[in-house]
Order: structure tokens, then sequence, then C-alpha cells
């Protein structure tokens, strides 16, 4: 049965792969991305598809726009199946010398901008007596990465965020769940790496941390495998709450809940080859 997925976030990269494996299964797509090229060539093709979309250029970030697009969203289509909260932005850099304004602003948009998209259509959601919030969350959302620290904060906060209240929108049989991918062969990383200053302590250390990522991402999972597996997420009437599109989380996920902290923190440490 053909659903209305509202998807943010999805001009590039997995979102845009699960808005076009949708619509070619016939279901209408809903979303927005401040990339107005892209958006602008994704609206093309989905368009050459015969599909029913809205896409619109906007920013997470604007909490006007995004009633207003909901009310644009639910206008058009009448109500909304699913809600995939696909924004967010990457923070690289050692905690001691990283600027705070800066990752104020990942905070804003990764965490701010899914309960800001999930809020606006929670209402319409209960009235109707069904639907599904999907979180894109992280491998580090569990399992805190070195360098990453900010950006591992956003997930963390992304997991309590969604944990917390799927125990609030339950009994409206609204259901809830979250995707955490470890690393997908996106230009993600690429635009947050960097070295900090030759006289930094930790320039060593974030020099090996770079190049193993560089390494990992050569072989990670595509953005159309990934989006496969969120597909399946999005079609399941009762999803898992925790989600994985790539073994490595899996992988990881199982080792961090059995074993001991000093043994993962081992295995973490000489795995980004960070060691001392």
């Amino acid at each position: 049965m053909a659903q209305v997925v509202v998807i943010t976030g999805l001009a590039q990269g997995m979102g845009r792969e699960v808005a076009k494996m949708l619509t070619k299964a016939g279901d209408r797509i809903a979303g927005f991305d401040m990339d107005a090229e892209s958006i602008k060539t994704l609206r093309e093709e989905l368009g050459a598809l015969g599909a029913t979309h809205l896409l619109e250029t906007m920013d997470i970030t604007d909490r006007k726009g995004i009633l207003g697009f909901r009310d644009r969203v639910l206008e058009k289509f009448g109500h909304v199946d699913i809600v995939l909260s696909n924004v967010g932005i990457g923070f690289f850099g050692p905690f001691e010398e990283i600027d705070l304004e800066k990752a104020l602003k990942c905070l804003e948009i990764n965490v701010i901008g899914a309960a800001a998209i999930f809020q606006a259509f929670i209402p319409a959601m209960r009235q109707a007596g069904k639907g599904t919030l999907i979180a894109m969350s992280s491998l580090v959302g569990r399992i805190p990465f070195p360098f990453e620290s900010v950006y591992t904060a956003s997930k963390f906060a992304i997991q309590g965020l969604v944990e917390s209240l799927q125990y609030e929108v339950a009994p409206f049989n609204i259901r809830v769940a979250i995707i955490e991918p470890a690393q997908v062969s996106t230009s993600f990383a690429a635009k947050i790496h960097k070295l900090p200053d030759s006289g930094s302590p930790y320039r060593d250390r974030a020099k090996r941390f770079i190049d193993r990522d560089n390494e990992l991402i050569k072989t990670a999972t595509t953005p159309g495998q990934a989006a496969q597996k969120i597909v399946k997420v999005i079609r399941n009437p009762n999803p898992k709450f925790h989600n994985q599109v790539d073994f490595n989380s899996t992988f990881f996920l199982v080792l961090n809940r059995f074993l001991p902290k000093f043994m993962r923190d081992f295995i973490l440490i000489n795995y980004m080859n960070i060691r001392e």
C-alpha cells in the first residue's frame, strides 16, 4: 500500500536514494534540503517517474518554515505515514580545541532539527491514530569515538530523545525507530576532517584517525545499500527500535554490549590506529 513519507536532508546520499526507491514503489515523497541544485535535480528525477511529490529548499533550523512545510504537506496529501529525520552534519576535532559556537550549531541541526520535524507532524499522526517516526543516528550514538565528541554527543542525544518520546506516543499507535550506520561511502566525513594546527599535541593521533577513517570509507556500505536497509525499516509496520545498515555497526554494538570497558577501549583505539 502506498505511503506518504516525509524525509529531511534528502538531496544527496542515503536520503536521496531512499526517496528514489520509495517513489519507484509508488510511495509519495515530501521533503526538504538546503542544497537547492540537488533538490532541483531530484525533483526532475521523481517527476520523470510520474511521482507525486513535494520537495522544497529549506534549512532545518527554520522553525516557522518547518511548520509551513508541514501545513503544505498535509494540504497536499491529507496525512503522513512516515517521518524520516535524515538531516545531520558532522563535527571533528580534539575537544580541547573545538569552537563551542560551531559545536552549538551542530547540536542545533542534529538534535533540535530532528525534534522540530517530529514535533511538527506528531499532532496529525496522533489524530490519525498511526504513524512512524524514524531518526538517523549513528554507531557513535552508542559507542563514543575520539575526536568526534560533539558529533557523538549529538547522536547520544538523539538516542535519548527518541527513547523518551516513544513512551509518550505509543498510546496513539505511533512507532519510533533509530537507524545506526557506522560508515557510508559518501563525502560526509571528508567535509569535516581537518587536521589540528601544527603545534597541537593532538595532531599526530588525529592524522592517524583521519587516515584510518579514509581507508575504511573505501570499502564502506554505499548509499544505495544503506537505503535498501532503511526502506525495509520504513516498510515494517512495527520496526525494531535499533536498526543497523552494515556489518561493522552490528559487530561493534555486540562487542559494546558484552565486553568490559577496558577491552572495548583497547579494540577501538587499535582499530582507529591512535595508540600512543
